[in-house]
């Protein structure tokens, strides 16, 4: 795999937070974080069902595969140098539940920040644009 792209929600603190993190690890496979539902994932993927993209993490390998939810979050742990053992046991039997866990956890807590309703707003005129480092 040459590279992968990580659809991530721009209005969220949370997906926000965890793109810097992403940005800041030593990448074995390459991730291109672009903002869902944005102009430039729309281009890219045209395909796409880019409102689901904005409800849930989306992962697209260089080859079109679509990983979504807790196998996108596993897809971009493996592309990291330090946690690719991690991405392995998170994929297997016993570590499955795990992973679910987690994404559901973060799920929740996304939701709490973001509040009701924002998931159902569009990436228009320039809505989704990337946001800078914290700080």
């Amino acid at each position: 795999m040459g590279h992968l792209t990580v659809l991530y929600d721009a209005d969220c603190p949370l997906c926000v937070h965890l793109r810097h993190w992403l940005l800041r690890q030593r990448q074995l496979v390459p991730l291109d974080l672009v903002p869902a539902g944005s102009q430039q994932a729309r281009r890219l993927f045209p395909d796409l069902d880019h409102a689901s993209t904005l409800r849930e993490i989306t992962v697209v390998g260089d080859r079109g595969q679509v990983y979504r939810e807790t196998s996108a979050w596993i897809v971009c742990l493996w592309a990291l140098a330090d946690h690719r053992a991690k991405a392995h046991w998170l994929a297997t039997p016993a570590g499955q539940p795990l992973a679910r866990v987690t994404v559901l956890a973060a799920a929740k807590w996304r939701e709490a920040l973001k509040g009701p309703g924002l998931d159902d707003r569009s990436c228009g005129g320039g809505h989704c644009e990337v946001p800078g480092p914290p700080g």
